[in-house]
């Protein structure tokens, strides 16, 4: 068992022109002054960081990492989640996701996706270069028009989707592969990777890779009525980041689970600060620390009621005081008898 690193942030949601929140010594105060230990930045923020020197230069990614322990705080990951939607976008969306790419690639969607393919790789190189072990991203997703069966879909359907996604990213994984990172895909409604058996569809299809990891964030899977417990029974294993987020969800007479195209505030399920949901966050950090999760509690804010600056600064003592621990003796050792194997034998009566 390990004791989970925390609190942490995620600084995409705060990311603004205005300081503190538009540079990276100032928004690392910041997250310091509120008590978080760590930050997960978000790699296509300019105002905080410079991924291309990042790739190249170790000289840059200590000053980031001096910047950062000035201070007070650790850099936990890096995130892509933008740039690795457009790794995989199917034509319904190429409008809405056309502002996540870089302006020169924009209504050209192969120009876009080799784009985001090379945002990918400079990724893995920035992590190594900044001595990171895992990395945050989004699958994208080609099948997700299709995830209700009506109209009914066509045999292989599905099948020749996931085949393209596993195809697009298998040499993603190969440079995280090589750079000693896991790739962690958030597992996340809009996206092909939206639940364990799109994981598992996804994983099956890569050959397994050792890289095609997990970052767990129950809130997405209360909002589908996934048991988000179970979940890291069955997928332990691969879970290597977690995103401490909230939700609730309160079905009506009128609405459920995908509640009639309503605004976040007004729809049945929907994300909260730290607290003000329903996610049981007290069993989930016992099971990740009882599997022995290596890595960072991060705060992911996003709440359609609360402001962020309440939900920063209430989330960071919320995660300290859910982070147990870990036991360094069994409890009952006071009561110990010693270790004598011809006790044990005698008191098994065998001769």
């Amino acid at each position: 068992m390990r004791t989970i690193k925390g609190p942490a942030i995620f600084l995409a949601q705060f990311a603004d022109d205005a300081a503190p929140f538009n540079s990276l010594p100032d928004i690392a105060r910041w997250a310091a002054e509120h008590g978080y230990r760590g930050v997960q930045i978000p790699s296509w923020d300019a105002r905080l960081f410079d991924l291309k020197r990042a790739a190249e230069s170790k000289t840059y990614c200590d000053e980031v990492k001096g910047i950062l322990a000035d201070a007070g705080v650790e850099l936990t990951e890096l995130s892509t989640h933008l740039q690795g939607q457009l790794v995989a976008v199917h034509p319904a969306y190429d409008r809405a996701f056309d502002g996540f790419a870089a302006p020169e690639v924009r209504n050209n969607p192969q120009a876009r996706q080799e784009w985001a393919v090379e945002q990918m790789r400079l990724n893995a190189r920035a992590s190594r270069n900044l001595g990171l072990k895992a990395h945050v991203t989004f699958s994208g997703g080609l099948a997700w028009p299709f995830v209700y069966p009506w109209p009914q879909r066509p045999a292989g359907l599905v099948e020749e989707a996931f085949d393209e996604l596993a195809r697009r990213w298998r040499p993603i994984l190969d440079a995280f592969d090589e750079a000693g990172v896991d790739l962690c895909y958030e597992i996340h409604p809009g996206e092909d990777l939206h639940d364990g058996i799109t994981y598992e569809m996804f994983l099956e299809r890569t050959g397994n890779h050792p890289r095609c990891n997990i970052l767990y964030d129950p809130s997405h899977f209360l909002l589908q009525q996934l048991d988000y417990l179970a979940f890291i029974d069955i997928y332990h294993e691969r879970i290597r980041m977690f995103h401490v987020k909230d939700a609730e969800f309160q079905p009506s007479g009128r609405q459920g689970v995908y509640s009639g195209f309503q605004p976040w505030a007004r729809r049945a399920g929907r994300f909260r600060s730290l607290g003000d949901g329903q996610v049981q966050f007290g069993p989930i950090f016992s099971k990740l620390s009882q599997y022995g999760f290596n890595g960072w509690a991060v705060l992911e804010w996003e709440c359609c009621i609360k402001s962020s600056e309440q939900g920063a600064a209430e989330g960071a003592p919320f995660i300290a005081r859910h982070i147990i621990e870990v036991a360094s003796r069994a409890f009952d050792d006071f009561a110990a008898s010693g270790v004598d194997r011809d006790t044990n034998r005698a008191l098994l009566g065998i001769r």
